[in-house]
């Protein structure tokens, strides 16, 4: 899966929380993407499995994209956690930076990563 469909289930799992429901539109006005761009990720991550799309529009993530979400939602937690933690950056340049590290990271260092946060 490419960084923007990450991006996307990552959105869709926190407006979730947050919400208890969500649309297309609201992923677009969180993003601030448009929505005709929204649209078509739907698309496509309903195609790949990580979402259904309701009769009133509501998205829901199924198993796979749970799963999926869960894993980058984590993995951009303990990032932060980390950059903060260990290198005293700002909480804002931290949730920043991890939102574009969280997608390029080995299994590895992230591994070693959570390794230390846990342990400290």
């Amino acid at each position: 899966m490419r960084e923007s469909g990450e991006n996307y289930l990552e959105t869709i799992l926190m407006l979730g929380k947050k919400n208890g429901f969500v649309r297309s539109v609201d992923v677009a006005t969180e993003l601030l993407y448009a929505k005709p761009s929204v649209s078509r990720a739907m698309a496509i991550l309903k195609k790949s499995g990580f979402i259904t799309i309701e009769q009133n529009g509501n998205i829901i993530l199924t198993e796979m994209g749970l799963k999926k979400s869960n894993e980058i939602y984590e993995r951009h937690r303990l990032i932060t956690k980390f950059l903060m933690s260990t290198l005293n950056v700002s909480e804002a340049c931290a949730d920043k930076d991890a939102c574009r590290i969280e997608h390029v990271i080995s299994d590895e260092v992230f591994s070693k990563i959570k390794e230390y946060i846990e342990n400290k």
